[in-house]
Protein backbone atom coordinates (compact mmCIF):
# COMPACT_ATOMS: atom_id res chain seq x y z
CA UNK A 1 0.00 0.00 0.00
CA UNK A 2 1.45 3.31 -1.49
CA UNK A 3 1.48 6.59 1.72
CA UNK A 4 -2.15 7.28 2.91
CA UNK A 5 -3.44 9.88 4.90
CA UNK A 6 -6.12 8.74 7.22
CA UNK A 7 -8.43 11.01 9.29
CA UNK A 8 -10.10 9.28 12.10
CA UNK A 9 -13.13 10.13 13.85
CA UNK A 10 -14.42 9.21 17.47
CA UNK A 11 -18.03 11.28 17.19
CA UNK A 12 -19.15 12.23 20.42
CA UNK A 13 -22.23 14.71 21.07
CA UNK A 14 -20.33 17.05 23.17
CA UNK A 15 -16.55 16.18 22.48
CA UNK A 16 -15.47 14.83 19.13
CA UNK A 17 -12.08 13.55 19.13
CA UNK A 18 -9.94 13.85 15.80
CA UNK A 19 -6.75 12.49 14.58
CA UNK A 20 -4.89 12.05 11.15
CA UNK A 21 -2.37 9.18 10.69
CA UNK A 22 0.19 9.02 8.08
CA UNK A 23 0.26 4.71 6.85
CA UNK A 24 3.28 3.44 4.67
CA UNK A 25 2.83 0.13 4.48
CA UNK A 26 1.78 -1.11 7.88
CA UNK A 27 4.23 2.02 9.77
CA UNK A 28 1.69 4.59 10.93
CA UNK A 29 3.02 8.00 12.26
CA UNK A 30 1.30 10.84 14.19
CA UNK A 31 0.25 13.87 12.07
CA UNK A 32 -2.11 15.75 14.31
CA UNK A 33 -4.92 14.96 16.94
CA UNK A 34 -7.27 16.68 19.14
CA UNK A 35 -11.30 17.39 20.44
CA UNK A 36 -13.36 19.43 18.75
CA UNK A 37 -15.28 20.64 22.36
CA UNK A 38 -19.06 21.98 21.76
CA UNK A 39 -20.33 21.98 25.22
CA UNK A 40 -23.76 23.27 26.27
CA UNK A 41 -24.57 24.63 23.11
CA UNK A 42 -27.77 23.86 21.82
CA UNK A 43 -27.78 21.09 19.31
CA UNK A 44 -28.09 22.27 15.83
CA UNK A 45 -24.84 24.58 17.10
CA UNK A 46 -23.34 21.30 18.40
CA UNK A 47 -23.35 19.96 15.37
CA UNK A 48 -22.78 22.96 12.83
CA UNK A 49 -19.95 23.38 14.88
CA UNK A 50 -18.82 19.65 14.19
CA UNK A 51 -19.33 20.35 10.86
CA UNK A 52 -17.45 23.32 10.12
CA UNK A 53 -14.53 22.22 12.36
CA UNK A 54 -13.74 18.58 10.36
CA UNK A 55 -14.34 20.62 7.00
CA UNK A 56 -11.60 22.54 8.09
CA UNK A 57 -9.33 20.09 9.41
CA UNK A 58 -10.01 18.18 6.22
CA UNK A 59 -8.64 21.35 4.03
CA UNK A 60 -5.72 21.68 6.29
CA UNK A 61 -4.89 18.23 6.48
CA UNK A 62 -5.79 17.05 2.97
CA UNK A 63 -6.92 13.38 4.14
CA UNK A 64 -6.80 10.48 1.75
CA UNK A 65 -9.44 8.04 3.29
CA UNK A 66 -11.94 8.62 6.72
CA UNK A 67 -12.49 6.35 9.36
CA UNK A 68 -15.15 6.49 11.77
CA UNK A 69 -16.46 5.20 14.64
CA UNK A 70 -19.89 3.59 14.40
CA UNK A 71 -22.78 3.96 16.69
CA UNK A 72 -23.51 1.34 19.07
CA UNK A 73 -26.97 0.68 21.12
CA UNK A 74 -26.79 2.56 24.11
CA UNK A 75 -29.10 1.98 27.06
CA UNK A 76 -30.02 5.68 26.80
CA UNK A 77 -32.05 6.11 23.17
CA UNK A 78 -31.68 9.74 23.70
CA UNK A 79 -27.36 9.69 23.85
CA UNK A 80 -27.48 7.22 21.25
CA UNK A 81 -29.52 9.61 18.94
CA UNK A 82 -27.25 12.35 20.00
CA UNK A 83 -24.36 10.22 19.47
CA UNK A 84 -25.93 9.29 15.77
CA UNK A 85 -26.67 13.30 14.71
CA UNK A 86 -23.22 14.17 15.69
CA UNK A 87 -21.84 11.31 13.58
CA UNK A 88 -23.81 12.27 11.03
CA UNK A 89 -22.58 16.01 10.87
CA UNK A 90 -19.11 14.33 10.90
CA UNK A 91 -19.68 12.10 7.88
CA UNK A 92 -21.41 14.85 5.55
CA UNK A 93 -18.50 17.12 6.52
CA UNK A 94 -16.11 14.74 4.97
CA UNK A 95 -18.40 13.57 2.45
CA UNK A 96 -18.80 17.21 0.80
CA UNK A 97 -15.07 17.03 0.22
CA UNK A 98 -15.64 13.55 -1.42
CA UNK A 99 -13.92 11.59 1.08
CA UNK A 100 -14.05 7.68 1.02
CA UNK A 101 -15.79 6.96 4.36
CA UNK A 102 -14.78 3.77 6.59
CA UNK A 103 -16.91 2.21 9.70
CA UNK A 104 -15.53 0.30 12.51
CA UNK A 105 -17.53 -0.64 15.63
CA UNK A 106 -15.92 -0.27 18.94
CA UNK A 107 -14.81 -3.83 19.25
CA UNK A 108 -13.16 -4.13 15.71
CA UNK A 109 -11.26 -0.60 17.06
CA UNK A 110 -10.01 -1.88 19.74
CA UNK A 111 -9.31 -5.48 18.52
CA UNK A 112 -7.15 -4.03 15.90
CA UNK A 113 -4.99 -1.93 18.65
CA UNK A 114 -4.91 -3.50 21.78
CA UNK A 115 -5.70 -7.44 20.53
CA UNK A 116 -9.32 -7.97 22.38
CA UNK A 117 -12.48 -6.57 21.82
CA UNK A 118 -13.30 -5.31 25.68
CA UNK A 119 -10.49 -2.84 26.28
CA UNK A 120 -10.61 0.05 28.01
CA UNK A 121 -10.03 3.38 27.10
CA UNK A 122 -6.85 3.44 29.10
CA UNK A 123 -5.79 0.56 27.36
CA UNK A 124 -6.60 2.44 24.15
CA UNK A 125 -4.83 5.14 24.96
CA UNK A 126 -1.34 3.23 26.05
CA UNK A 127 -0.99 1.06 22.88
CA UNK A 128 -1.93 4.28 20.52
CA UNK A 129 0.96 6.47 22.26
CA UNK A 130 3.13 3.48 22.02
CA UNK A 131 2.48 2.78 18.20
CA UNK A 132 2.50 6.30 17.80
CA UNK A 133 5.41 7.00 19.86
CA UNK A 134 2.87 10.12 20.74
CA UNK A 135 1.78 11.36 24.09
CA UNK A 136 -1.93 11.73 23.33
CA UNK A 137 -3.57 12.95 26.79
CA UNK A 138 -7.33 13.36 25.41
CA UNK A 139 -8.83 9.95 25.19
CA UNK A 140 -11.40 10.98 22.63
CA UNK A 141 -8.79 12.19 20.68
CA UNK A 142 -6.27 8.76 21.30
CA UNK A 143 -9.96 6.99 19.88
CA UNK A 144 -10.21 8.99 17.00
CA UNK A 145 -6.29 7.97 16.65
CA UNK A 146 -6.91 4.30 17.48
CA UNK A 147 -9.77 4.09 14.42
CA UNK A 148 -7.20 5.71 12.14
CA UNK A 149 -4.66 3.09 12.64
CA UNK A 150 -7.25 0.42 13.07
CA UNK A 151 -8.44 1.38 9.15
CA UNK A 152 -4.95 1.53 8.17
CA UNK A 153 -3.73 -1.72 9.12
CA UNK A 154 -7.30 -3.37 7.71
CA UNK A 155 -6.80 -1.58 4.46
CA UNK A 156 -3.41 -2.88 3.76
CA UNK A 157 -4.36 -5.92 5.06
CA UNK A 158 -6.45 -6.55 2.53
CA UNK A 159 -4.45 -4.49 -0.52
CA UNK A 160 -1.83 -7.51 0.49
CA UNK A 161 -4.76 -9.83 -0.05
CA UNK A 162 -5.95 -8.57 -3.05
CA UNK A 163 -2.32 -8.52 -4.63
CA UNK A 164 -1.61 -11.86 -3.36
CA UNK A 165 -4.89 -13.40 -5.27
CA UNK A 166 -4.08 -11.36 -7.92
CA UNK A 167 -1.03 -12.63 -8.73
CA UNK A 168 -0.64 -16.15 -10.57
CA UNK A 169 -0.59 -19.14 -8.14
CA UNK A 170 3.14 -20.60 -8.10
CA UNK A 171 3.36 -24.09 -8.79
CA UNK A 172 5.60 -26.45 -6.08
CA UNK A 173 7.82 -28.96 -7.71
CA UNK A 174 7.33 -32.42 -6.37
CA UNK A 175 10.37 -33.73 -4.90
CA UNK A 176 11.64 -36.47 -6.74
Amino acid sequence: MAEVTILGIDPGSRITGYGIVKMEKSRAAHVVSGCIRVGDLPMAKRLKTIYESLVEIVTDYAPDQVAIEKVFMSKNPDSALKLGQARGAAMVACATKDLPIFEYSANEIKQAIVGRGHADKEQIQHMVNALLATNEQQADAADALAAAVCHGHTADGIAALALRSAQPARRRRSAP
